[in-house]
């Protein structure tokens, strides 16, 4: 028998020291709707925007899409229409790739990612046909976690059908997914499977414990980015829960599917609202999936908890470099040189998190990370593996491109999964998660 911590039950819940807050007591969840069944009214948002047009020059679709008409179009504009009843979301919301980089620089603070998620959801319920080849295209797509789980049974059967040459030709023919990409590996072992084969948490702490948002990617394909969490984490003496938990609803968000991603965050907030009763803060290895839990929740949905799961929330190195002296820790490492091209994905940014990584390895001896730039990798999510959009996504990932060219490091590293793919395909360089650079150096 493993000797390995035995949590009380399969989440690693502890009822004896379950934090008895009503309003983030599990016995108590139970998901409430408060908005109005027709949905939220973004119509007075619209109004604080005075069209400077800053969000525009930001956007690195419209940069390299003269037809893309821009965030400030997508957001207000189309909103303020909206106050027609006969007025129509326009189509060209769906070529927007959510990167979400207008919220950074909107001076009056208006809610553009949250008015182009909701224009996406009316555009897709009123206008979009669901027999149409696009519209089961994009539900494929957002529904990642469904075709990972099914491909996770079989996964070496699923890697070269995926990507066997005559059946990609058809993919491309048939719905519009490019063949241009090679599809990610499906690990052999899920991190899911690898946590039940451990036993669980092996450091009992309940004066420190953090829930593990892992997502679908970390989960299904880089099982590696998940145990080096794990490792850090338990390294710094932190007991780790992994609540059950859905699709974080990201690639939902951007195709329109509300619907899917209301479901999937049900099952999200009821998992780990019951961990921060149960004393945990939560944490993802993805910033994609950090900015879905703490920004874009509260923007689409009202479930009971909602805000402290907001609250609540950290991307894993943030939440390191907050509570521990990480640097001190770091300084006192040895691992053989290395160099990273580091890309930091615009998700991190808008948490204001696009600095850490550089500034935390330059405390490891051997180790260099070199920031290539602020632009975006192009890929965003499902917005890349669309036939249609591959050639804008590669001329956004340009600049990226060039500056891991320039940079003496051979080995890349970001934070966000589909960023990794994109960076690999541009330069076919190996591509490290932070995480994993930290285990090198702790653990």
């Amino acid at each position: 028998m493993s000797d390995a911590y035995q949590p009380d039950d399969g989440t690693g819940t502890d009822p004896a020291t379950a934090n008895t807050d009503p309003d983030v007591s599990a016995d108590e969840y139970d998901p409430v709707e408060v908005f109005p069944t027709e949905g939220m009214d973004l119509r007075p948002g619209a109004d604080s925007c005075y069209k400077c047009s800053t969000c525009d020059t930001e956007c690195p679709v419209a940069e390299v899409n003269d037809e893309f008409p821009g965030p400030k179009f997508q957001g207000p504009e189309q909103w303020r229409l909206k106050r027609n009843e006969d007025t129509d979301i326009d189509d060209s919301v769906m070529k927007c790739s959510n990167c979400m980089r207008c919220d950074n620089v909107c001076p009056s603070s208006v809610p553009l990612s949250q008015m182009h998620n909701t224009a996406r959801g009316l555009y897709v319920e009123e206008r979009m046909d669901t027999l149409s080849v696009e519209y089961v295209r994009n539900r494929i797509l957002s529904n990642y976690r469904t075709s990972a789980w099914l491909a996770s049974k079989l996964p070496r059967t699923a890697n070269v059908a995926m990507n066997f040459g005559p059946a990609r030709w058809l993919m491309e023919r048939t719905f519009g997914i490019t063949a241009e990409r090679e599809f990610p590996a499906f690990a052999t072992q899920t991190f899911r499977e690898w946590w039940t084969e451990r036993g669980g948490a092996r450091v009992p702490n309940h004066e420190k414990r953090v829930a593990y948002f892992h997502g679908c990617y970390s989960n299904y394909n880089t099982p590696e980015v998940g145990k080096a969490l794990v490792r850090v984490f338990e390294h710094f003496g932190y007991q780790v829960l992994v609540p059950e938990q859905g699709c974080s609803g990201t690639p939902m968000f951007a195709n329109g599917m509300l619907s899917d991603a209301k479901r999937h965050a049900e099952t999200n907030v009821e998992g780990l609202v019951e961990a921060i009763g149960d004393g945990a803060d939560v944490i993802a290895s993805c910033t994609s999936c950090s900015m879905a839990l703490r920004q874009e929740y509260p923007e689409l949905f009202d479930l009971h908890g909602i805000e402290e799961l907001a609250a609540h929330t950290y991307e894993a190195l943030e939440y390191l470099r907050i509570h521990e002296d990480l640097e001190g820790a770091l300084r006192e490492s040895e691992v053989d040189p290395q160099s990273f091209a580091y890309h930091a994905p615009c998700h991190a940014r808008n948490q204001g998190l696009a600095t850490q990584a550089v500034e935390l390895f330059d405390s490891i001896d051997g180790v260099t990370a070199t920031d290539v730039g602020d632009s975006c990798s192009g890929i965003s999510g499902t917005y890349g593996w669309k036939a249609e959009n591959y050639d804008v996504s590669m001329a956004i990932g340009e600049e990226m491109f060039e500056h891991m060219a320039d940079d003496e490091a051979e080995v890349g590293m970001t934070e966000c999964p589909t960023c990794a793919m994109q960076m690999n395909h541009g330069t076919g360089y190996e591509i490290r998660h932070p995480l994993q650079v930290l285990e090198a150096a702790l653990c």
